[in-house]
């Protein structure tokens, strides 16, 4: 049976690429709703470009706004990595669907007060204030919860400062809460993320099949910016390793640590403070995080899914 699932998000090129997957997987998931959340642009440019994403695919998935600034510090954008617009390369046009009434915390609220103790994934690929401020609001909605799955921070190194990544860093005091929210997390870092680098074979067997959804994500990744960091081929799609994880967790190890976050105003905020050695030092293991990719195996996972699109 498809897992239940919502997708918290702030598209973003990996982040569309993520949706994209999701809605080609019916048989894996079944995708409840999507909200957005300002985080690699505007929250007025992640709602347009989730609906145009998902008029692209043909799904008349729910969408809905949200925050359209972390819990506590300014919000910092990346539209230097993806575009202005969020959607570097995919050259989709603006969408004609609109968004659901009201505030995606509130429907984040709703539609889990009303489901099954246990049954819906939650898979939080933005900075997480969303998930954070419903989670404040509502803590009862948690046992609706199997887990949390969400792209997010780092082993080792950052990549939007020496010690953090992007959607953390972002909003930092959200991921403490969604940690400490006593709801299992699986955790995504760049130390997975970064092991799933595309490359001109690897885009070329996603454009293959042709169509406008083959178009768009071949598109976003020819210009992907920062392809020299990763030897100049390709690089990773970070936000989509989250989803393969919840239709193949098998492709993909790792190990349960406690995980803190950084919130201070120093150069180290946003940091994932990993006890990977373990051993109960700063608290008990909330979160397995990954660190290991079958990248072969995700590729052609991703390859095949978006393929379905062609034939639709």
């Amino acid at each position: 049976m498809a897992r239940k699932l919502i997708i918290d998000c702030d598209p973003g090129i990996d982040d569309a690429i993520a949706l994209l997957l999701a809605m080609a997987s019916p048989e894996d998931v079944d995708l409840l709703g999507i909200t957005v959340v300002g985080g690699n642009v505007g929250v007025e440019r992640t709602l347009a470009n989730a609906l145009a994403v998902t008029e692209l695919a043909g799904r008349a998935v729910p969408v809905v706004a949200g925050a359209d600034r972390p819990m506590v510090v300014e919000l910092q954008t990346a539209a230097h990595i993806h575009g202005e617009g969020g959607l570097r390369g995919a050259d989709l046009p603006p969408p004609t669907r609109t968004a659901v009434p009201g505030h995606a915390v509130d429907w984040l609220r709703a539609t889990l007060r009303a489901a099954a103790p246990g049954s819906v994934t939650l898979c939080a690929i933005g900075p997480l204030t969303n998930v954070a401020l419903a989670l404040l609001l509502e803590p009862g909605i948690r046992t609706a919860l199997d887990r949390i799955v969400l792209m997010g921070g780092a082993i080792g190194l950052g990549n939007v400062t020496p010690a953090a990544e992007f959607n953390i860093f972002v909003d930092p005091h959200a991921a403490q809460i969604v940690l400490g929210a006593g709801v299992p997390v699986v955790m995504a870092p760049l130390d997975v993320t970064h092991r799933a680098i595309t490359n001109p074979a690897r885009v070329h067997a996603i454009r293959a099949p042709g169509g406008p959804v083959a178009r768009a994500v071949a598109g976003i990744l020819d210009a992907y910016p920062s392809k020299a960091k990763f030897g100049g081929e390709g690089g990773p799609i970070h936000d989509a390793c989250a989803v393969a994880w919840i239709l193949r967790p098998e492709m993909m190890s790792g190990r349960t640590c406690n995980v803190r976050v950084d919130t201070g105003d120093g150069p180290s905020r946003g940091r994932t403070l990993v006890d990977w050695w373990g051993g109960d030092r700063n608290g008990p293991a909330n979160a397995l995080v990954l660190d290991r990719i079958d990248d072969e195996a995700f590729f052609a996972l991703l390859t095949e899914r978006l393929a379905r699109y062609a034939a639709d």
